[in-house]
């Protein structure tokens, strides 16, 4: 543990950045379960208002840099189809 006091607040304010990071990250990967989980049971309304989410919940964390902009490209085209294989 860190004896100064600026070290010990860093420890403590990046301990809290970690943990709001994980919340965030977690919140998009249940959001991407949830779509997924309206696509396998065929719920087309369903799985056009869990995809909103989804995306938005992706482009969060593209934006708080939690996940690459690629990734997070890479997500919403991989929700995108499925959900356009569903209305087909």
């Amino acid at each position: 543990m860190p004896q100064i006091k600026s070290a010990i607040k860093r420890v403590k304010t990046s301990e809290a950045n970690r943990q709001h990071n994980v919340q965030i990250k977690s919140a998009m990967r249940t959001a991407i379960k949830s779509f997924n989980e309206k696509v396998d049971e065929k719920d087309v309304e369903g799985a056009k208002e869990a995809f909103v989410a989804a995306t938005k919940k992706v482009d969060k964390a593209a934006t708080k840099g939690l996940i690459h902009k690629n990734k997070a490209s890479h997500e919403k085209s991989r929700l995108s189809k499925k959900l356009n294989g569903l209305n087909a």
